[in-house]
């Protein structure tokens, strides 16, 4: 049964002062809030090795933040951005990111109001990128962006394009960001926005992680912007949610089978590993009951009772790839995870501190058996800096 929640239930005050507008000068010199079993006490995010289980799998999202932000220039002089979302042609990410003349995206279009039938160019050194409108809806459109120099999409977004930091910073793209709204560990381009509970990991920090028998473990899934969308409708169930892309390896699958068989913890590094990890269950199931893994409705979870282990969804698709000859599992989620989720994979999660009235304030409740409000109100009154750029947390969710 989809759960009768009310957004304004999950509200508190957050002052604009206590929003970090910028990231702290050594990544892992933000706080850490640990909430385990009820009880809340403060650390250091480069003493979190110190608080984790030895021999615990530790996930991460190694997607990549691409600069998506585009500004052009009408030949009336107005200004449109364009903020890329996601390939339409290629649909693949990796292909459309080889592209190397054109190719086409579904975006966010600021000012499109403005934007008739002319194309528009972002002309640098070296470098001429041309948009055409193909279709618009009330808020995105489709776009095809065409080139001459002959140099893969990934590169034209370097040379034209901005990391797109969070508007609630309410202020532009700076140099710094081009580093800082990055994780260490990025790999896989295709991001619009950062996975930012990795933000404060250092190589030290993942040495210490090491040295204490933690195994690391990477998946990838794309975070899109619909990750800045507030929920705007009071029952949460009319909230309509994003649809995400993933990736998992056939490695990382059997080592989280082993793990789950033998009762070793995975931790989950940002909401957005958690999504992940959770969204393989259902897969699984799907892959039993129809014979191939689909993607992951939003409601899924709470539809009917399922009685399938983890175990046998995951061999499900460990089978299923093995059985075509695959190496790496992709599909999309829109799962959304509220207060009434069964959490399958998942024991301990860092996370940032997140905005009021949010999905992923939603998924820390459903994490902490309801009790967030313990957890922000010793944020708030501790000085802790919120969203992108603030502090952390680590949660051990009760078994």
């Amino acid at each position: 049964m989809i759960p009768d929640l009310h957004i304004e239930d999950y509200s508190y005050p957050l002052p604009d002062e206590r929003i970090a507008k910028y990231p702290l000068s050594e990544r892992d010199s933000s706080k850490l809030l640990v909430y385990r079993d009820g009880n809340v006490r403060d650390s250091v995010f480069r003493n979190i090795a110190e608080e984790l289980p030895e021999g615990a799998l530790m996930v991460f999202n190694d997607t990549r933040v691409v600069p998506a932000r585009l500004h052009f220039r009408r030949s009336t002089g107005a200004h449109i951005e364009i903020f890329c979302l996601e390939p339409v042609e290629p649909v693949e990410y990796n292909l459309s990111f080889a592209a190397t003349s054109e190719c086409v995206w579904k975006c966010v279009i600021g000012n499109s109001k403005r934007w008739k039938d002319d194309l528009l160019e972002c002309e640098l050194p070296g470098q001429k990128l041309t948009a055409e409108l193909l279709s618009k809806d009330a808020q995105t459109g489709t776009v095809r962006f065409r080139w001459e120099s002959g140099e893969p999409f990934s590169k034209v977004l370097e040379l034209c394009g901005n990391v797109p930091i969070p508007p609630y910073l309410n202020r532009e793209t700076e140099a710094l960001d081009i580093e800082r709204y990055q994780t260490l560990y990025a790999k896989i381009r295709g991001s619009v926005a950062a996975p930012t509970a990795g933000l404060h990991f250092t190589d030290r920090v993942l040495a210490d992680i090491h040295s204490k028998g933690i195994e690391k473990l990477e998946v990838c899934l794309h975070v899109g912007a619909g990750t800045f969308l507030p929920v705007k409708t009071s029952a949460v169930s009319e909230h309509p949610m994003h649809r995400e892309p993933f990736l998992v390896s056939i490695d990382a699958l059997r080592k989280l089978r082993d793990a789950k068989a033998v009762g070793r913890d995975v931790i989950a590094v940002g909401t957005t590993s958690v999504r992940t990890l959770e969204s393989l269950y259902y897969a699984g199931v799907s892959c039993i009951e129809n014979g191939v893994p689909e993607d992951i409705r939003q409601w899924a979870p709470y539809e009917r009772d399922y009685t399938y282990t983890i175990l046998e969804a995951l061999d499900a698709l460990i089978g299923f790839l093995e059985a075509n000859g695959l190496d790496e599992l992709r599909l999309g989620t829109r799962i959304i995870i509220v207060p009434g989720f069964r959490f399958r994979i998942v024991d301990i999660l860092v996370t940032n501190f997140h905005q009021p009235e949010s999905t992923l304030i939603l998924l820390v409740s459903a994490f902490v058996d309801g009790d967030w409000k313990t957890i922000y109100d010793h944020a708030l009154a501790g000085g802790y800096r919120f969203l992108s750029y603030g502090d952390s947390s680590l949660l051990f969710r009760r078994k």
